[in-house]
């Protein structure tokens, strides 16, 4: 059991001041526990692509137009493109929050679908809505967005909002998704009850950087 919780796990540094020395850190717990992916700022992409050269299957996620999903289309494209060329295999993007509410619904699935071209088939791309900041009926349509613009994941939070992942957004968005979409919880996930929890939810992937204290029970 705790083999196949730890191959549902992104194991996360995205704090600002992290250094070289905790992204080694990272990546060696991740070969440790078979973890399913290293999550990192886009900086450390290429340095953890080169230190999981030895085939460990571990993939490297990075961030795009994050935290705030506010940088313009055209820039999140190019981190994506900037990001795949430099070894990245997962792009988690923040939608335009601020456009969803505006009942913006072309551009935000525009948005989305500029960086899953950008990614060009080479990476897998999860969408960050930021349930903390969205309503019931938003939460819905922006996984509906995230669905036909082409996405593999929905994902609930950045963890720097004022809210993460919660057992009832994670249900919802599974609803709304159906089975052939990923759903990623994120965002305040750090003991292994909680991360079971968002499993029964409906999770298929969990985002946390307390991924070593979850498989050992510590």
């Amino acid at each position: 059991m705790v083999e196949s919780l730890a191959q549902m796990i992104d194991h996360t540094l995205l704090k600002p001041d992290a250094t070289k020395e905790q992204i080694i850190k990272l990546v060696e717990e991740a070969k440790k526990y078979k973890f399913a992916a290293v999550c990192v700022n886009p900086v450390w992409v290429k340095t953890a692509r080169e230190l999981l050269e030895d085939n460990t299957g571990i993939k490297v996620a990075t961030v795009v137009g994050f935290p705030l999903g506010a940088a313009t289309t055209e820039v999140k494209a190019f981190e994506t493109s900037n990001a795949v060329n430099n070894g990245a295999e997962e792009i988690d993007m923040v939608i335009n929050i601020g456009a969803l509410k505006d009942g913006q619904d072309d551009y935000v699935e525009r948005d989305i679908k500029a960086v899953v071209d950008a990614a060009e088939g080479k990476a897998i791309v999860k969408v960050i809505i930021e349930t903390s900041l969205l309503n019931e009926e938003e939460k819905v349509r922006a996984c509906r967005l995230a669905v036909k613009a082409g996405a593999h994941f929905v994902k609930t939070s950045t963890g720097f909002s004022k809210g993460g992942a919660v057992v009832e957004d994670v249900a919802l968005m599974r609803r709304t998704v159906g089975r052939e979409v990923g759903v990623k919880a994120s965002g305040g996930i750090r003991t292994r009850q909680d991360a079971l929890a968002m499993i029964e939810a409906g999770a298929t992937r969990i985002g946390t950087s307390s991924g070593v204290e979850i498989v050992t029970g510590k």
